[in-house]
């Protein structure tokens, strides 16, 4: 419990800004408004919709230097997760994807967040944060208490500053995969 006390007693150092913009359904969420972008104010707009597509989001995992999946897989894997969050931007009539994360769960106890993604050029500024703040808001909404996520060695601090912490009882999951 004391990791959730420890999770909303931090407070993050950006605004947010929760209104509806009329643009679409797709993507109407404006969580900052004049977000700074290669000297130009742009919003960055929040999305919970499992539609998306595909390429751009292979093409985002393309900027972190990600290996390639069948797209019909990561379909597949959008569809079966309890949860998606995507960040956009708008700039000039263009809507581009920026940042990307997904969960599964049981619907019940357990949850994993996976595919953690921000474009480099989006890095270091909070979005990050936003993004996996979301989705464990939503998690917790559904009542969800264990969130679980694998964490490549160079982001552990980045999670650990958003209150993850290693298995406090040492290594429990296990792997298998085809030989």
């Amino acid at each position: 419990m004391t990791f959730w006390k420890i999770l909303w007693q931090k407070k993050s150092n950006i605004s947010i800004n929760q209104h509806k913009n009329s643009e679409s359904n797709y993507r109407n969420n404006i969580i900052i408004q004049d977000f700074n972008y290669k000297n130009d104010k742009v919003p960055i707009f929040l999305s919970k919709n499992k539609k998306i597509d595909l390429y751009e989001l292979e093409q985002l995992c393309d900027t972190v230097g990600w290996v390639r999946r069948p797209l019909k897989k990561v379909k597949t894997a959008i569809e079966h997760s309890f949860l998606t969050v995507s960040l956009f931007y708008k700039n000039n009539h263009q809507t581009k994807m920026i940042a990307f994360a997904r969960a599964t769960s049981d619907n019940t106890f357990n949850a994993t967040i996976w595919d953690v993604v921000v474009h480099p050029e989006f890095q270091r500024k909070g979005l990050g944060k936003i993004l996996i703040k979301e989705v464990i808001t939503e998690l917790r909404y559904s009542d969800i208490n264990t969130i679980t996520l694998f964490a490549d060695p160079q982001v552990i601090n980045f999670y650990k500053n958003l209150g993850f912490i290693p298995d406090p009882d040492g290594i429990k999951g296990m792997f298998w995969y085809p030989n």
